[in-house]
C-alpha cells in the first residue's frame, strides 16, 4: 500500500459512523498480510520456529502426561497473499494447549478463580468479574487446565460474546480456571500472544464470527452460536518470523494509541459541537422580539452544517420547534387580529370546573412573554381532576389474549404511548374499573426517571382493550376535551421538563415522582382555541421537515459508512461485511433432549462421548455434549451412532422432526438419529 493512497482514503474512513473502529481493522489486517512493517534481516526461519515448537509442544504434553495432540492437516487453500517468507500454519502447531475450559462448581470463596465469557473484553482480561471454585472439586482439574500469563483466552459460545479475545495475565497472583464457554489457546515460542490475538482481532477472522457467513468459524444458530475447538485448532494462522512478530505488535500499539487520540479528538469535538448547537438553539428558543428571532434563525441557517451532522441532533430541532409553538412564534400572523381571547376561554372553563381544586394562579413573573391574546394559566385550570392507578402483585408470565394487564410506567414515554408494555393481571384478582384505560385517555407518568418524570401521552383510538393503569400512572379529567393535545404539547416541551425537575422529589435520577399538586401547578402558556390548532398544524409541518432531514442525514451516514468500508477493502483486499446490509440465511442445527450413559466402554475404546458423560454424572444434554466434544456437527453425530450402536450410550425413543429432510432422519446406514431434531431453514 502507497502512502498517498492511504492519505486519499484516510478521511473516507477516519470521519464515516464508526470510522476510527475501521481504522483500527485497517491497521490489523496490514499488520497480518505483512504490510505494516518491513522485513528484517538476520531472522529466525519459520520452519526452525516450527520444528522448536513441535519440540516443545511433545516436552509439554509429555511432562504433564497428557494425549499427543493429533494435528490435522496442513492448510492446502491460502486465505490470502502474505509475504513469501511467512507461512499459513494452523493455530494448533503454533500451540502448547488448545482446550475448552471445564464448567465448575460454583462456591462463594475458595482458592481458585474461574474465568467466564464477561472477563474477556477487547479492553483486556478483567480479573474482578470472575467467581470462585469450590475447593473440593479443585482435585478434578489437570494441571494444563490452570491459566498462565500470556494464554488466550476466547470467547467460543452466545451471541454478542463469542468471538471476544483477550490475553491473561495475572497481576493478581491467583490461580484462574476457564469455564467451559471460554476456549484456552497456550502458545509456543514459536507465535507471540499479542501477534496471535492480532490474528484473531482482525475483521477477516471477526467477519466469519456470524453463522450467516459463507465461511463461518461457528455453528449453531443467531440466537446460540458455537465456536468448536477443532474451528479454533484449525484456525489458519498467517506466520511471519518471531522478531517480525514483535516489530508487528510495537507498530500495532503504536497505532493503536494514535487511534485513540484520535477517537478522544472527535469526541471533544462532539462535545464542543453540541454545545454550540445547544447555546444557538437555546437563544432561538428565548429570543424576546421579533428582530431576535430573525438574527438568532439566521444564525443557524447559516452554520447549520456545523451545528447538525448525525440524525439524532435533529431530534434537537424538534424540541426547538416545541418551545417556539409554546412561546406564540410559530403563531399565524393574523393572530393580533382574531376577536378571540384566550381570557375568555378561561372563563368559560372556571364556570365548567367542579370538584377540588390543587392550585391558584397568583401573580408572579413568568418566564416568558406571551402574545397580545394569548394568557398564562396553570394546569389545574384545565382540569376538572385527575385519577391514580393500581398497584396490584402481577404475574411475571405473559399476558395471554383476554386478559388484563397492568400498563408499565414505561408505556407512557416521550409523548409515545406503549400499551405492550404491560404485565399481566392474576385472573384471581378481578380488575377496578375505575382504573381501566380508554381510548383518549390523557395519561401522565408521575413516577420515572429524572427525563422521563411527568411524561404525557393521549391514549390511541385503536388501542388494546382490557389495560389498567399502574400506580405511576394518573389520569387527567379535562374540563374541554379539545384541549388535551396543547395541554400534551406544552406538558412534554423542555419548558415543563424544568418545572417538574425542580419540583420532583427521590433520592436519585433513577427513580423521581412528582405530587398531583406538582402536576397541576405547572403554568400553561394557553392560547385562543383557533390558534391551538394553527400552531398544532404549523408544528406538524416543521416534523414533516425533520423527518425528511432525519432521512437524509441517515442515508448519507450509510453511505459514508459504505464508502468507509469499501476504502477499507480496496486498502486490504478483503471485503468487510457491513452489518446493515442484509445476512443470508443458512442451514441451522439445533439438538435437543438428554442422553445418557449406556455400559462403560474397555480402556482402549474409542468412546469420547460416553467418557464425557461418565464425568457429568453419566447425563448431559445433547447440545452440552456436543459443545464438550469440540468436533464439528457431523463429527458428532458419526460418533454418537457408533456409541449409540456399541451400547456405551442408552438408545432413548427417536423423536424426529417431520419437516427435516431425509437424510437428517436417519444416518447412511438406516439407524435413526437419537433424541434429536434437525431444523434447516432457508
Amino acid at each position: 500500500m502507497e502512502a498517498h493512497q492511504f492519505l486519499a482514503e484516510f478521511g473516507h474512513i477516519a470521519n464515516a459512523p464508526g470510522g476510527v473502529a475501521r481504522l483500527r481493522e485497517l491497521v490489523l489486517q496490514l499488520a497480518i498480510s505483512g504490510r505494516l512493517v518491513e522485513r528484517g534481516t538476520m531472522e529466525t526461519p519459520v520452519s526452525e520456529s516450527l520444528r522448536l515448537a513441535a519440540a516443545q509442544r511433545q516436552r509439554y504434553e509429555r511432562d504433564l502426561d497428557m494425549r499427543a495432540t493429533r494435528l490435522q492437516p496442513p492448510i492446502e487453500a491460502f486465505p490470502y497473499a502474505i509475504p513469501s517468507h511467512w507461512q499459513w500454519l494452523p493455530l494448533e502447531r503454533l500451540s502448547l494447549y488448545v482446550q475448552r475450559g471445564k464448567g465448575p462448581k460454583y462456591a462463594e470463596r475458595g482458592s481458585v478463580s474461574v474465568v467466564s465469557q464477561k472477563c474477556i473484553q477487547w479492553t483486556g482480561f478483567r480479573a474482578q468479574q470472575a467467581r470462585f471454585v469450590a475447593d473440593d472439586s479443585i482435585a478434578g482439574y489437570g494441571p494444563e487446565r490452570f491459566l498462565c500469563n500470556g494464554d488466550l483466552l476466547w470467547n467460543s459460545t452466545g451471541t454478542g460474546t463469542v468471538g471476544r479475545v483477550a490475553e491473561y495475565s495475572n497481576v493478581l497472583e491467583k490461580r484462574f480456571v476457564a469455564d467451559s464457554h471460554v476456549t484456552v489457546i497456550r502458545l509456543s515460542t514459536a507465535a507471540i500472544p499479542r501477534y496471535v490475538w492480532c490474528v484473531i482481532a482482525a475483521p477477516w477472522v471477526q467477519a466469519r464470527i456470524q453463522p450467516t457467513h459463507p465461511d463461518s468459524l461457528v455453528s449453531g444458530t443467531t440466537q446460540q452460536v458455537e465456536l468448536s475447538t477443532s474451528a479454533v485448532r484449525s484456525l489458519p494462522i498467517p506466520c511471519p518470523p518471531v522478531e517480525e512478530q514483535s516489530r508487528i505488535v510495537a507498530k500495532v500499539d503504536e497505532l493503536m494509541t494514535l487511534c485513540e487520540q484520535l477517537e478522544a479528538q472527535q469526541q471533544d469535538r462532539r462535545k464542543l459541537q453540541n454545545a454550540l448547537r445547544q447555546s444557538t438553539l437555546q437563544a432561538l428558543a428565548s429570543a424576546q422580539s421579533p428582530h431576535e428571532l430573525k438574527e438568532s434563525w439566521q444564525r443557524l441557517q447559516t452554520n447549520f452544517g456545523r451545528l447538525c451532522s448525525e440524525p439524532r441532533d435533529v431530534q434537537d430541532l424538534r424540541s426547538l420547534f416545541v418551545e417556539l409553538a409554546i412561546r406564540g412564534a410559530l403563531s399565524p400572523t393574523d393572530d393580533r387580529e382574531t376577536t378571540d381571547d384566550a381570557g375568555e376561554l378561561l372563563k368559560s372553563l372556571a364556570k365548567l370546573k367542579s370538584g377540588k381544586r390543587y392550585a391558584k394562579l397568583t401573580p408572579v413573573d413568568f418566564p416568558f412573554e406571551l402574545p397580545t391574546r394569548w394568557r398564562w394559566a396553570l394546569f389545574d385550570d384545565l382540569l376538572q381532576g385527575s385519577e391514580s392507578g393500581w398497584s396490584p402483585k402481577c404475574d411475571a408470565e405473559a399476558r395471554r389474549p383476554g386478559e388484563w394487564g397492568v400498563l408499565k410506567v414505561s408505556a407512557v414515554t416521550w409523548g409515545e404511548f406503549r400499551p405492550d408494555e404491560n404485565k399481566r393481571l392474576p385472573p384471581s384478582l378481578d380488575p377496578r374499573p375505575e382504573c381501566e384505560v380508554k381510548p383518549g385517555d390523557f395519561l401522565l407518568s408521575r413516577a420515572n426517571t429524572a427525563e422521563l418524570v411527568a411524561r404525557s401521552v393521549i391514549s390511541e383510538s385503536n388501542m388494546p382493550d382490557r389495560l389498567l393503569m399502574s400506580d405511576k400512572i394518573i389520569r387527567l379529567k379535562f374540563i374541554d376535551p379539545a384541549l388535551k393535545r396543547w395541554a400534551n404539547l406544552v406538558n412534554n416541551s423542555q419548558f415543563a421538563r424544568e418545572h417538574y425537575r425542580t419540583n420532583a422529589t427521590g433520592t436519585s435520577d433513577s427513580m423521581r415522582n412528582v405530587s398531583r399538586q406538582v402536576i397541576h401547578e405547572l403554568p400553561i402558556p394557553l392560547p385562543p382555541r383557533d390558534v391551538q390548532d394553527a400552531v398544532i398544524e404549523k408544528l406538524a409541518q416543521l416534523n414533516e421537515l425533520c423527518n425528511s432531514l432525519e432521512k437524509q442525514m441517515k442515508e448519507a451516514a450509510l453511505n459514508a459508512e459504505r464508502l468507509s468500508s469499501a476504502a477499507v477493502s480496496t486498502l486490504t483486499g478483503i471485503s468487510i461485511e457491513n452489518e446493515n446490509e442484509a445476512p443470508v440465511k443458512a442451514p441451522q442445527t439445533e439438538l435437543i433432549a438428554p442422553l445418557r450413559l449406556g455400559m462403560s466402554p474397555d480402556m482402549k475404546a474409542q468412546a469420547p462421548l460416553a467418557n464425557l458423560l461418565a464425568r457429568h454424572d453419566g447425563e448431559m444434554s445433547a447440545r452440552d455434549l456436543w459443545q464438550r466434544f469440540g468436533g464439528e456437527i457431523d463429527a458428532f453425530y458419526a460418533q454418537l451412532k457408533t456409541e449409540v450402536t456399541h451400547g456405551w450410550i442408552e438408545d432413548p425413543s427417536y423423536v424426529l422432526d417431520p419437516n427435516a429432510p431425509d437424510s437428517a432422519k436417519k444416518y447412511p446406514d438406516g439407524t435413526q438419529v437419537a433424541k434429536m431434531k434437525i431444523k434447516q431453514e432457508a
